[in-house]
């Protein structure tokens, strides 16, 4: 049986920062329509249709704070969420769906290039991989991006209850093994499931735990 490598102070801190009452704060379509910077920040990136706005849901208790669609590509601005508090949330628009046009992809990547590069108070971008799939190109694009930027970042695997035990922690090694000669990013992963809360605690004391050594 695993444990969790999260204390139990952590784990309850997490579930009370997560327990608040998220709101949705802006949405930003380029570097000129970010809010003001404000507390600490983590973003959520990931290929479309990885699971990111089931996976803020699913962290806030919220069954519609971020727009979920089965249509790739469909988040195409950052979306800011906040609890008034510490700590706000940011949804990052999808990456690797290559029917968007060509003109909006471009938009895109130099919207999140500016908001990595020009954003002081972002401590944390969680990577999320589909964990049936594990990392694909695309992956490896943004993870370049964000060691080029020095932008922190963890891997977080998603919809892990549709993987076998065996599968997922060859999965978990792989990827952690992936990312360990790349500079910006945190060694741990995790795995996660929006649909069942499995490693959802977790990654809200992950949280937490980061919140306290920013803070």
């Amino acid at each position: 049986m695993s444990t969790s490598p999260f204390t139990a102070e952590e784990s309850e801190t997490g579930r009370r920062l997560f327990a608040a009452e998220w709101r949705f704060l802006s949405a930003a379509a380029s570097f000129e329509s970010l809010p003001a910077m404000a507390g600490v920040e983590i973003a959520f990136a990931g290929r479309s249709n990885v699971g990111k706005s089931s996976l803020i849901n699913a962290l806030t208790n919220r069954n519609a704070l971020a727009r979920t669609s089965h249509t790739p590509g469909r988040t195409q601005e950052l979306i800011f969420f906040t609890a008034a508090g510490p700590l706000n949330l940011v949804d990052m628009p999808g990456y690797g769906y290559a029917a968007a046009p060509k003109q909006k992809i471009a938009a895109w990547t130099k919207l999140i290039r500016a908001y990595l590069r020009g954003r002081a108070n972002l401590a944390r971008v969680y990577v999320l991989v589909d964990a049936r799939h594990g990392l694909k190109p695309a992956d490896a694009e943004v993870l370049d991006l964000l060691d080029e930027a020095a932008v922190s970042y963890e891997i977080v695997l998603t919809k892990a209850d549709e993987v076998k035990r065996d599968a997922l922690a060859a999965t978990i090694a792989d990827v952690a093994a992936a990312i360990r000669k790349r500079p910006a990013a945190f060694p741990d992963v995790l795995a996660t499931s929006a649909r069942t809360g499995a490693g959802i605690g977790d990654l809200r004391a992950a949280v937490a735990r980061l919140l306290a050594e920013k803070q």
